[in-house]
């Protein structure tokens, strides 16, 4: 029968607990929400809201075409050079989603003969980049530039290391000055996906390659995400503009992709503008993170210090974690849950997003029911 296996699969995923459900979410959930990535509490912003609608009324519904026919406004070249100006990058290049500007810069980065040396906490999008493109992939240990330098040792020719700034799973930052300074003593690029870091670290949220002192370097390229801290939707690749230059005549899902539609363009660019006005809800991210990670610690509770806004909470199993969530949820609290294959140490979790606008008493609320739920 076509496609017999798939009920084989589901048989398998159902025994080992890893089965994946859609939960669509109402407009105005009563749920105190602990799971988005909407880290800086913008995407409901009424700027934010506000520069979605104009966008769209301007421009229409949607962007009519890939970027290199249609699908480029002026409202798109606007966002480009405010981002690449708030980080500190000579140029942007905006995508439809940050996977596919994760795709675009690995591919694009690494043709034939060339070494990619990629982290083994890498997410997906960075997997799936290096899985498509042409050079030869060296996966290495978790955060260690030694073992970058070592990979880098072996190979004559092209290289590109490649890592998140900070990992989706729990929230620790990648040693990126070691990481560059691995890079540069064999003349390799650096490329970096800054989704987690932007409009969280670095002064008023200019991301992790600014905090680490890489903006505007000629060796390194950085990816974003507009969905996270802008609260909108879309991705960008930041970095030197030859390189950028690059993507537009090389990277296919750039090239063959339609362009971002007007109305997340116009979000961005708003909450982007607005963080600029309000630098100080980076901090306050941060400070939210730190709060999460105190109080549950100090309940017993196995949780990872975060160095950005993602803080995880240990599970004994992906069977507890699922039904630990369920159990959060149904005492108000929306958070994240993580099993196997999402978490590459097999380690189930609970994970837990820091919002700006949280106040205290929504942070020991969410602590409350987090500990009188645990399995």
């Amino acid at each position: 029968m076509a496609f017999g296996w798939i009920d084989e699969q589901a048989a398998a995923r159902r025994r080992a607990g890893l089965v994946r459900t859609l939960r669509p979410r109402p407009a105005d959930s009563p749920l105190l929400d602990l799971a988005s990535n909407d880290y800086l509490g913008l995407a409901r912003h009424p700027e934010v809201v506000e520069g979605a609608a104009v966008a769209a009324r301007t421009w229409g519904g949607g962007a009519t075409g890939s970027r290199l026919v249609t699908g480029t406004t002026e409202l798109h070249g606007e966002l480009e050079r405010e981002l690449a100006d708030f980080c500190g990058f000579e140029a942007a290049l905006v995508f439809s989603s940050g996977y596919a500007a994760n795709l675009a810069a690995v591919t694009a980065l690494a043709p034939h003969g060339s070494l990619i040396v990629s982290d083994a906490g890498n997410h997906a999008s960075l997997i799936d980049g290096c899985r498509l493109a042409r050079g030869t992939t060296q996966v290495v240990g978790h955060a260690d530039p030694d073992a970058v330098r070592k990979a880098l040792g072996t190979h004559d020719g092209p290289a590109v290391a490649v890592s998140d700034t900070v990992f989706s799973v729990d929230g620790d930052a990648a040693p990126l000055a070691g990481l560059a300074g691995a890079c540069r003593e064999y003349g390799a690029g650096l490329v970096v996906d800054d989704a987690h870091g932007l409009g969280v670290l670095g002064a008023g949220g200019r991301g992790a390659p600014y905090a680490a002192g890489l903006a505007g370097a000629d060796d390194v390229v950085v990816t974003v995400t507009l969905s996270k801290s802008l609260g909108s939707q879309g991705g960008a690749v930041l970095g030197p503009a030859r390189v950028v230059e690059h993507l537009v005549n090389a990277a296919r899902t750039f090239i063959f992709d339609t362009g971002l539609a007007p109305a997340s363009a116009g979000a961005a660019l708003a909450a982007l503008r607005l963080l600029g006005h309000e630098p100080e809800r980076a901090a306050r991210a941060r400070e939210v993170a730190t709060g999460l990670h105190t109080r549950l610690t100090a309940a017993g509770l196995e949780a990872v210090r975060p160095d950005a806004a993602v803080v995880s909470v240990r599970a004994p199993s992906p069977e507890e974690a699922v039904q630990w969530a369920a159990d959060c949820r149904a005492a108000g609290l929306f958070v994240g849950c993580f099993r196997p294959p999402s978490v590459p140490d097999g380690i189930s979790r609970l994970r837990l997003t820091a919002r700006a606008d949280l106040s205290e008493e929504q942070i020991e609320r969410a602590v409350r029911v987090i500990g009188e739920t645990r399995p």
